[in-house]
Order: structure tokens, then sequence, then C-alpha cells
């Protein structure tokens, strides 16, 4: 397995989707299970099988045993990433719903801010894969301290657990419910299972779906592309990595205090025309001023860092509860089939110039019609303007 390690080295950039292809395999067999079973069970099993995949990667004798089960791993990855974002966006009433979508994106980062040190302290990669692995089995014990979403719960028709989820909530912050809470019901059309006709039934929700798509497809291409080419580059890679990972940090405090000014469809387009115009300038700043090139990749990532988290944001709000689920994992599976293609479209333009993938996310399309569609038609709707579905 030796030798396998190190094939597997020189072939690495090959194997970065592995990862990343899954999410798209999820988006497809994991959505109707989201909104049949609920929120916290999915939750609970994706973080088990997460963990349990990635110990079988750290420990794998061979490069075909490795590959299945980083592969699945991803998928359960998937599955903790998007249904911890739809719960906890859920479980509060809908008028902190935008500030409880950002600050959770914030601990994203703060992980990506972490990983630089862990990968200079541990110098093996199974050492990294357990120390990012473990923590899943930990999460197990959300069981006891996470309730049900209560949004689901009701549209389940299961709306007296959703009321005593409601009343312990109301009592640990000191509030009491509305008499008329008790008197809630749904009709059997809203606990329909959905469906992509769901998403496509009028012609405003059709142009939020394709709209949305374009979003998380071209948000994943761009980002994971400036993350990996900072292996490209000459530099410290733990340090540029760290410095590239904090500059995300102030993207969240930059959309909570401006996006009720603003809303959500100028910021989302400020977000993209920042990061295409630094990327741009970047792909020509002269070799021999290093610290400004570098500086301006940095405001690149900054601005995408915005965009990518406006668009899990109004994911989010466009959607009502009863496909809320269905709608993320369906849209966000153009991410990851962004993500997926990043490293190839990175890699095999840089080996004809390595400025080049810079120029692509900035000249083509990718930044061109999605600055266009983001300022003229971003499925940010006035429905959003400091509010959202409920």
């Amino acid at each position: 397995f030796q030798r396998s390690q190190r094939n597997f080295t020189r072939a690495f950039q090959s194997y970065l989707f592995l990862p990343l292809a899954p999410f798209l395999f999820y988006s497809f067999i994991y959505f109707v299970s989201l909104d049949r079973f609920g929120r916290i069970t999915i939750y609970l099993f994706s973080c088990f099988g997460a963990g349990l995949c990635g110990l079988i990667v750290a420990f794998a004798p061979n490069i075909i045993v490795f590959s299945i089960f980083r592969f699945l791993q991803g998928i359960f990855g998937k599955g903790t990433w998007m249904t911890s974002f739809v719960l906890v966006t859920e479980l509060v009433g809908s008028n902190h719903r935008r500030v409880v979508g950002i600050v959770i994106q914030m601990f994203f980062t703060l992980g990506v801010v972490i990983l630089p040190g862990i990968a200079y302290v541990i110098p093996t990669w199974q050492g990294i894969q357990l120390v990012t692995t473990l923590p899943n089995f930990l999460f197990l014990l959300y069981y006891w301290l996470i309730p049900e979403s209560p949004r689901w719960l009701i549209t389940r028709k299961k709306a007296k657990k959703a009321l005593q989820i409601m009343q312990s909530v109301a009592k640990e912050n000191g509030q009491s419910l509305p008499v008329h809470f008790s008197e809630i019901t749904v009709s059997d059309e809203e606990v329909s299972n959905p469906s992509l006709f769901d998403l496509v039934r009028t012609p405003q929700m059709r142009k939020f779906t394709l709209i949305l798509m374009y979003a998380w497809f071209t948000s994943a291409v761009v980002y994971q592309g400036l993350v990996l080419r900072l292996g490209l580059i000459e530099g410290n890679l733990y340090l540029d990595f760290f410095i590239s990972a904090v500059i995300e940090l102030p993207s969240a405090f930059l959309i909570l205090t401006t996006i009720d000014r603003l809303g959500r469809r100028p910021l989302f387009a400020s977000g993209t025309l920042v990061a295409g115009v630094a990327c741009l300038i970047t792909a020509i700043l002269p070799k021999d001023i290093p610290w400004l090139s570098t500086a301006v990749a940095i405001l690149a990532r900054l601005g995408i860092t915005i965009t990518f988290e406006l668009v899990y944001l109004v994911n989010s709000e466009l959607y009502p509860t009863v496909f809320r689920n269905f709608g993320v994992s369906l849209c966000s599976g153009l991410c990851d089939i962004g993500g997926t293609v990043a490293p190839f479209l990175l890699y095999r333009l840089a080996a004809i110039w390595s400025e080049l993938p810079l120029i692509v996310y900035c000249k083509t399309f990718i930044y061109f019609i999605y600055f266009i569609l983001g300022f003229l038609c971003c499925p940010i709707s006035r429905r959003t303007q400091g509010g959202s579905q409920q």
C-alpha cells in the first residue's frame, strides 16, 4: 500500500473530486427522505455514516477501498451539511432566520481557519483524516439536545408534538405561546411529498429555481478554484491558506450590517462583481509585486464568500417549509457539480498558463452573466427584502 500511497500522491489532482462528486449523488437520493423522515433523524444518520466511512478511509488497505469510502463519506457529509443548515433556520422564527443563516456559516469558516493548523501539526494524511472525522460521533449527542423542527412536524400532521417543542422553547426563553397556536392545522395538500414539479410549477418559481441552480454552480466553481489555486502558487501554503480563510470572516459581518439597508440583490451582485474584477486584476499584475497579487486575490476570496453565503440564505428563504429541504438539496446539487468540475478546470487551464483560470473566472460567462443575472433578475425578490417564507 505504500507504493499505492505514493501513486495516489502523484495523481492527487485527479482524486480531488472524490469528496465533492457524491454531493451531487446525495441531492438525488436524500431529498425525499429529508422531508419524509425529519431533519434531526437524517442529520444523525448522516453524522454516523460520515464518521464510520471516515474511519475506514483512514485505515484503507488500498486505493480502491479508499476511493469507495471517500465517496460514501462525501454523501454522508452532504447530509450533515445541508440538513443542519435547514434544521437551524427552521428552529428559529422567520424574523431571525436571516441572522442565524449567516452566523451558522461563520462556523464553516472557522473550520477552514483551523484546518491549516491541524495540517501543520499532524504531518500525515491519515492523522488529519482521523482528527476531522472523529467529531462526527460526538454530534450523535444531539439526539438528546436538539429537537425536531416544529415546522416539519406541523407539515406532517404532528401538531401536538410540535406544540410541545414550541412550549418548551418558549419556557426556556421566559415566554408563553399565544392561545391560537394550539389550533394550528394543515391540509392534505400541504403534507404531500414534494417533487420537482413543485419547484417549476409557476413561471416565477421556475425562474427562482433555475437562477439559484446557476448561482450555486458558479459560486462553487470559483470558490473551489480559488482555494485549490493556493497549491499552485509560490509561498507558504499553510500561511496563505490561513490568511485566505481568515479573510472570509468579515464577509458575514458585512452581510449582517448591510443586508437590510442594501437588500439581497445589490449585495449579491456586488459580491460577484468584486470577485470577478479582483480575479482579473490578480491575473494581470506583475510577478515582481507578490504582496499586491496576494492582497487582490484575497479580495476575490472575500467577494465570492459573500456571494456563496447569500446563496445559502436566499435558497432557504425562497421556498416554503413543505419543500424547503427538497429545494435546497436539489439546487445545491449544482454546487456539487461545480465543486466536482473545479479541480479539473483549474489544473487543465493552469497547465496552459498559470493565470488562465483567473481570466476564465472573470471574463467568461461565469462572472459576466453571473453579475447580470444577479443584478437584473436575481431570485432575491421583494419577499426576501427583510423577510422570508414561513
